[in-house]
């Protein structure tokens, strides 16, 4: 899952940059709302976290720009205005979900979880792809009713792969969606990781697409 962090708070960016990249999300971190603005076309992101007293653009006048040019993704206000009619202009202005600072990071995550599974369709709280079941909350994986542990990055991928069941996924589109700015991406990393992943779960879990990319293969214990 990668985020776009706009928050011109030096401390407290730092620490959801932190506390969010620990979570094994991806998160790039811009301290302007103009920047932002320019910046929310550059990488697939799967949600945004907005503050809305930024300067050069506030976050108000941000959000409404990114809605009138199509941008869909969901967007939580993370903001110190409490009032009952911030918030609800808020919402009304395009907002997904609003929270008040100070905020604890579990609780983002989890604001953040949602938001993205109701955009990709998934109301459930664990995904189910033959015997494999994840937990996207838990960060856990079971196969065959039993627990596999994976790294952070074994885990996004995977989660990417389950939450497009049906689609080839290019390498470049799955490194964009698992790497932030911050982020040296060697040339084999992606191969690396689907190799483990193959190793913990099984070969055919994930297939490749030669010359295109990857989908989640049929499991072998499925006709």
């Amino acid at each position: 899952m990668r985020i776009l962090l706009v928050e011109d708070d030096p401390l407290l960016g730092d620490g959801l940059v932190a506390g969010l990249r620990e979570l094994g999300m991806a998160v790039d971190w811009v301290r302007d709302g103009k920047l932002a603005e320019k910046v929310i076309g550059d990488a697939p992101y799967d949600a945004a976290v907005l503050d809305l007293s930024l300067p050069r653009l506030d976050g108000m006048s941000l959000l409404a720009r990114w809605r009138e040019r199509g941008v869909i993704i969901p967007v939580l206000v993370l903001t110190a205005r409490d009032a009952i009619d911030a918030r609800v202009a808020g919402l009304d202005a395009g907002a997904d979900d609003y929270l008040i600072k100070p905020v604890a990071l579990v609780e983002l995550a989890a604001r953040l979880r949602a938001l993205v599974r109701r955009s990709q369709g998934k109301v459930e709280p664990v995904w189910r792809y033959g015997p494999l079941e994840y937990n996207p909350a838990a960060r856990s994986v079971r196969w065959n009713g039993n627990p596999v542990e994976l790294t952070a990055r074994e885990l996004a991928i995977l989660e990417l792969l389950l939450a497009n069941p049906r689609h080839v996924l290019s390498k470049a589109h799955i490194q964009e969606k698992l790497y932030d700015w911050s982020d040296e991406v060697e040339s084999n990393s992606l191969e690396v990781h689907i190799h483990h992943l193959r190793r913990k779960l099984d070969v055919t879990i994930v297939r490749t697409v030669r010359g295109v990319g990857y989908i989640l293969g049929l499991p072998a214990s499925e006709p």
